[in-house]
This record gives structure tokens, sequence and C-alpha cells, in this order.
């Protein structure tokens, strides 16, 4: 399968890549660098935008602007750039990583250590109100997180288990009978983020791994696309028909990292993926 460069570009941590359907671009941010990127693959159009934190995640938000993940807290950008906190819960030493927005237009946001101490970080639901529950308190690296077409299963991703796990989803939108859907095994990389096709199946990237993988809802590995990069970070389908696959990529911590580590990378007409809908707050 062909991998083509959707941005080139030397993020240290490349992350998060979420299709907006109502801007029609794909956001995502890198980490370390502080910053969310907007790219607009029609027109080839992009933007930049600093955070004054690291920034683990952007999300669309439904009137416009974008929630994002940040250090501190989960803040609020509405369309004119203007800044608001929604969540602010400073904790020494840790910072949000993934997220993700849930069927029901709520906020899904993880937390990890610097130092990715065990059980240092957390998974919590976010109300487009700001009401903070959390769902997972004995959380190392919180990575990918998805959803079934149904909205019946949620599946979730701790790096450093190295596994991908499914949950059934109930009414009351608590999680119950977590267990592994796919176990990475050895030398094969770490999981980090996810997306849900529309066929149900499961696309993770392998940290490490230089590949991205696609597992059916029973769990079976389908689908393995090498890349020419060592450390793909997520992925998520996106363009006009969301046939593509693009793909952030991190080059920190590699003594000599291939010229694309830190570009955006993507897979034309690789498979469907499911709309996602945005914050509703």
């Amino acid at each position: 399968m062909a991998v083509d460069v959707g941005v080139r570009d030397d993020a240290e941590l490349g992350e998060g890549p979420t299709w907006d359907p109502a801007a029609r671009r794909l956001v995502w941010v890198d980490i370390l660098q502080s910053r969310v990127h907007t790219y607009d693959p029609a027109t080839d159009r992009r933007t930049v935008m600093a955070t004054e934190q690291h920034v683990g995640a952007a999300k669309p938000r439904a009137g416009g602007g974008l929630a994002v993940n940040l250090r501190d807290g989960v803040g609020l950008y509405g369309p004119d750039g203007a800044f608001q906190w929604l969540h602010h819960e400073p904790v020494d030493g840790r910072r949000g990583n993934d997220a993700a927005v849930a069927p029901d237009g709520s906020l899904w946001v993880g937390t990890m250590r610097y130092d990715e101490a065990p059980g240092g970080g957390t998974l919590a639901r976010i109300a487009p109100d700001g009401t903070t529950r959390v769902i997972l308190d004995d959380v190392s690296v919180s990575n990918g997180t998805g959803w079934s077409p149904d909205g019946l299963l949620m599946y979730y991703i701790d790096s450093t288990t190295r596994r991908i796990d499914v949950f059934n989803v109930k009414d009351d939108r608590r999680l119950v009978n977590r267990r592994p859907l796919a176990r990475i095994e050895d030398g094969a990389g770490i999981p980090d983020g996810l997306t849900v096709d529309a066929d149900g199946c499961v696309w993770v990237a392998l940290w490490d791994g230089a590949a991205v993988r696609r597992y059916t809802p029973s769990g079976e590995l389908d689908r393995v696309v090498e890349l020419p990069v060592r450390r793909p970070t997520a992925c998520a389908f996106g363009g006009a028909g969301l046939s593509d696959l693009y793909i952030t990529t991190a080059r920190t911590g590699l003594t000599d990292p291939h010229p694309l580590s830190g570009s955006l990378l993507v897979l034309p007409d690789t498979g469907k993926g499911l709309a996602q809908p945005a914050f509703a707050g």
C-alpha cells in the first residue's frame, strides 16, 4: 500500500489526527512544541496555532473552535480564538494526552505523568457543561479511545499494557466488561492512537513498530501497513469521502530519525471512516 506525505513537517511529537467535517480539514497537534495544526487537503491550506502549554489533543467544537487537552486541564478556543478553561486541574508532573469525542458529544480525555509512572494517569468524561467524571483512575499512558459504529462498544489503549481493550457501553454511559480485544506481541511496537472504521474494525498506530494495523471486531489481525518512520503515533480517516487514512508521527527520542519522521502521512483510499462528532461544549 502506497504511503504519501500529507504535510512534510518536523513535529517532535505529532499526535491526535481528527477530521473536522464542518471545516473540511484535518486537525492534529505537536504535543511537545505546543502547537495545533490544521490542513485542508483540497486546497493545501495549513494553519499552525501555538498554545501556552503542552497540548495532548485538539477536537472540533459543535459551535466552532476547538477543545484542547492541555497540561493543566481542558480548555476551549472559540471561533474568534478566545480562550477559556472548561476544566482546570493542574497536577504536578502530569499532562493531558490523547482525547476523543463520544457519540453523545461528550469529551473523553486522558492524562499521563511525564515520567510515565504506573498508575499516574486517568481517563475522564467531560460533559458539555464541564462536569467531569473520572472513568479510569489507574492508568499509566492513556492513549487511543474510540467507539463502535453502533456506540455499544468502546475501545481503549493504556499503552503500557500492550493491549487494545474493549468495554461494553451501558445506557447510562457506564463501561462494563473490560477485556482485551488484541495484544501486541513483543518486538512489534507499542500501541498508541486508534480509530474505528465503518466496518467496526480498529486501526492502531504502533510506536516503535513502524506500522499501523487493522483488527476486526473479533480481534483478528486483518491488515498490516508498514511505514517508513519508526514512530507513528495515531491515525484517523479524513478527506471528502473519509477514505484516506492520515497518520501522525514523531521524531522525539530518535538519534537518527527518518526524514519523514514528524510529518503527517496519508494512505489514500484505504477504507471508509466514521464521521466523528464534534464536542458539544
